[in-house]
């Protein structure tokens, strides 16, 4: 597998299984900090890294809340 970290916070050239392409796939990946309950009071403590992988072929987005990802 290479990485290669674009400018625009992207690791890029990880290969990994695309669900819509059927097939292993490049794919541009990074973690973002999302806000989970935003109508909430307690929204500012509510934040939480997601792993948000884009197939470079199709362009399917999937994220992951990370303290779900097994590996």
């Amino acid at each position: 597998m290479t990485e290669t970290k674009s400018g625009d916070g992207f690791v890029t050239d990880i290969v990994e299984s695309c669900p819509k392409c059927g097939r292993q796939t490049p794919h541009e990946v990074k973690i973002e900090i999302r806000t989970e309950n935003g109508d909430s009071d307690n929204a500012v403590f509510s934040r939480e890294p997601y792993r948000v992988s884009t197939c470079t072929g199709c362009g399917k987005t999937t994220a992951t809340r990370m303290n779900n990802v097994t590996g």
